[in-house]
C-alpha cells in the first residue's frame, strides 16, 4: 500500500477529487438537517399551490376573454373560464368529446379535475419532491461550506460519538455546528435526526475531511470501532488541521503512545475506563453513581471550565464558593492541590463542579 495524496492509501481518480466537485453533485455525501413533513400536510400543501394557479388562470383568462372563442358560440361566461382554466392547468387539451352544457362542465370542474389533479399528485409528486428536495439541498449545502468555521467534527458515530455528541448538546452546543462522519446509513439517520450535518464517507480519506470543513474545525472527535483505524484517521487529521484540538478514543491502553504520535491531543481508553468503573462498582457503587452524574450534562453535577473573575485573581482555588478541581493555566492543567495553583493568576482557567439546572418542563 502506498501513501496518496489524497488520504493514507491510494485512491481512484474520481475519489481524490471529491473536495472539488460542485455543491449540487455533493447531494447524498452532505446531509442538511432539515424539518420533516407529514405526507398529509405535504399533499394540502400541493392542492393549495395548485388552487392559487387555478385562480390565478382564472382572473388572466377572464380579463382577456375577447380573445377567447368558444366552439359552442356565445361570450365565454365565469364559468367557461373556469373550464378553460382547469383543462389548461391539468393538460387535458381537446379531444372530440367536448362538454358544452353548463351542467356537464360543472361536473367537469367539481369531479373530473380534481380526480385528475390526485392523480397527478400520486403520479409524479414524489418525484417533484425528490427534486425539489435535492435543489434544496443543493443551496443548504453551498451556503455550509462557505460558512462553516470553528465547528466539531465527530468521526465514527458508534457508542462513543453518539455519547460525545450528547456531551456536546448538553453543554449547550449548536446542533448546525457538529458535523458527523461515518459510513454506516443508519448512523448516519440518526446524526441526521438530533439536526447534525453529516457527510457520507470514510474518516481515512482526507478528501472527505475537507468535505466535512475539517481544516477550519474547532475540535475534532475520533471515535472508530477499532484502534488501527483511530490512528489513520488521527494521522489525517493532524496533517489537515494542525491547529485543531484533536480527542480520539482507544479500546487498549497499549495503543495510547500511538494516538498521541499521531497528533491527538487527549486520548481516552475506553476500555480500562469502563474496567476501573466495574471494579468500583463492586464494592462502592455509590462512588460509580457520582463519576456517572458528572459525567451526565443534562441533570445533577457537572465537570465543567470556566474563566477567573477578576475579583478571584490572587486568591486560592481551595477558598471559592465552587469546588475547584483544577487551574489551567498556558494549556496546562494543576490539580488543585498541586504547588502552581496555590494562587490564582490573571488568565487562568478553574475546572470546577458546576451544579445543573433542568430546564422547566
Amino acid at each position: 500500500m502506498q501513501r496518496g495524496p489524497s488520504g493514507l492509501f491510494g485512491k481512484s481518480e474520481a475519489e481524490e477529487e471529491l473536495s472539488a466537485q460542485p455543491d449540487h453533485a455533493l447531494v447524498g455525501v452532505i446531509r442538511m438537517p432539515g424539518g420533516t413533513t407529514s405526507p398529509v400536510r405535504s399533499i394540502i400543501r400541493r392542492i393549495v399551490g395548485a388552487v392559487i394557479a387555478l385562480a390565478a388562470t382564472v382572473v388572466i383568462v377572464y380579463v382577456g376573454r375577447d380573445g377567447y372563442r368558444d366552439s359552442a358560440g356565445g361570450e365565454l361566461s365565469v364559468l367557461d373560464v373556469i373550464y378553460y382554466a382547469t383543462v389548461s392547468l391539468s393538460t387535458t387539451g381537446y379531444g372530440d368529446i367536448t362538454p358544452v352544457s353548463e351542467r356537464a362542465r360543472l361536473v367537469n370542474v367539481l369531479v373530473i379535475t380534481p380526480l385528475r389533479v390526485l392523480f397527478l399528485i400520486v403520479l409524479v409528486g414524489t418525484t417533484l419532491e425528490v427534486l425539489t428536495e435535492r435543489s434544496r439541498q443543493a443551496f443548504k449545502i453551498q451556503r455550509w461550506r462557505s460558512k462553516v468555521r470553528d465547528h466539531v467534527v465527530v468521526i465514527g458515530y458508534g457508542t462513543k460519538g453518539r455519547s460525545s455528541v450528547t456531551a456536546l448538546l448538553g453543554e449547550g452546543a449548536d446542533p448546525s455546528r457538529i458535523v458527523v462522519v461515518d459510513t454506516d446509513r443508519t448512523s448516519l439517520e440518526a446524526a441526521s435526526a438530533q439536526g447534525l450535518v453529516t457527510v457520507n464517507g470514510s474518516g481515512t480519506r482526507s478528501d472527505v475531511l475537507r468535505v466535512a470543513g475539517l481544516p477550519r474545525a474547532r475540535a475534532i472527535v475520533i471515535a472508530p470501532a477499532r484502534d488501527d483505524t483511530a490512528v489513520l484517521v488521527t494521522l489525517t487529521a493532524r496533517e489537515l488541521a494542525p491547529k485543531a484540538q484533536i480527542v480520539a478514543a482507544v479500546r487498549e491502553a497499549e495503543n495510547v503512545h500511538l494516538l498521541r504520535q499521531s497528533g491527538a491531543d487527549s486520548v481516552v481508553v475506553s476500555s480500562e475506563t469502563a474496567g476501573r468503573l466495574l471494579g468500583m462498582a463492586t464494592s462502592t457503587p455509590s462512588v460509580v453513581e457520582m463519576f456517572e452524574d458528572l459525567l451526565s450534562p443534562e441533570v445533577g453535577l457537572a465537570i465543567a471550565e470556566r474563566e477567573v473573575e477578576r475579583q478571584e485573581v490572587g486568591g486560592s482555588p481551595r477558598h471559592l464558593s465552587d469546588i475547584v478541581l483544577g487551574v489551567v493555566r498556558d494549556g496546562q492543567l494543576y490539580r488543585v492541590d498541586a504547588p502552581e495553583a496555590d494562587a490564582i493568576e490573571d488568565g487562568d482557567r478553574l475546572l470546577y463542579v458546576r451544579k445543573v439546572t433542568p430546564p422547566p418542563t
